[in-house]
């Protein structure tokens, strides 16, 4: 109750120079200034590095390989509005608890059109969590704030471009010849499926089996190369692709 009566008092200039803060000749509406210079700056500064710090992350870690402009988009949209909300509440003296139950809420959020994958969501988290970074640490060097960052964003150059030089990715395919489906006949299979797709498979695993058409999904594991990449592996309908 106390919190909450305090929220309808007017602003007191004491306290806040108490804090560092000029408000010196400053324009006030209802008791509240209506430009605080000093925290429009910081406000500005952290949003920039934050995006910088986003966009070097979207660009160069995770749109290089994918390709999808859509994801892109909704990282960049995620970390500005993430920063925004985390810091706006920090400015407020809002508890840590809601922030971080806020925070779990965007880290475990499912589009309800289609599945994320993984690395995407993967990406999402840490998006989110440098946002958290840039908006709540308030009380640290600007070096710290720049090593912290940094951190992130080599650990994942580092895992994208040297550790994971191969990437195994999967087709769904909609196979007629059932007679190969059986495991005495895997070695003909793979090798049917190797020339009629050109690829080189490491191994295939059997799923739906339709007798009545004589025909059988099968999901073919291969491995991509250090520069390729495919976003429409899983994609088995025209409605499903997106730009």
């Amino acid at each position: 109750m106390i919190q909450q009566d305090q929220q309808f008092l007017e602003f007191d200039p004491s306290i806040a120079e108490e804090f560092g803060y000029e408000i010196a000749n400053q324009i006030s509406f209802l008791g509240v200034p209506l430009c605080d210079t000093q925290s429009l700056i910081h406000l500005l500064m952290r949003f920039a590095f934050n995006l910088l710090v986003s966009w070097l992350i979207v660009r160069y870690c995770y749109y290089r390989k994918s390709q999808r402009k859509d994801y892109a988009l909704t990282f960049m949209l995620f970390s500005s509005a993430m920063f925004l909300l985390i810091f706006l509440m920090e400015n407020v003296n809002i508890q840590i608890g809601m922030t971080l139950g806020l925070f779990a809420i965007f880290g475990v959020i499912r589009y309800r059109t289609e599945t994320v994958p993984v690395r995407e969501m993967t990406y999402l988290f840490v998006i989110i969590a440098s946002a958290v970074i840039n908006g709540l640490a308030l009380n640290i060097s600007y070096v710290e704030l720049i090593v912290a960052n940094a951190l992130i964003i080599a650990i994942i150059m580092f895992l994208e471009g040297r550790m994971l030089l191969k990437h195994t990715s999967t087709k769904l395919v909609l196979y007629e010849k059932i007679a190969l489906i059986v495991p005495e006949r895997r070695a003909e299979l793979i090798a049917d499926l190797e020339q009629r797709l050109g690829l080189k498979i490491e191994k295939v695993e059997i799923g739906h089996v339709d007798f009545l058409r004589d025909v059988a999904f099968i999901k073919v594991y291969y491995s991509l190369g250090a520069d390729e990449h495919n976003t429409i592996d899983q994609l088995t309908k025209a409605k499903d692709y997106v730009e």
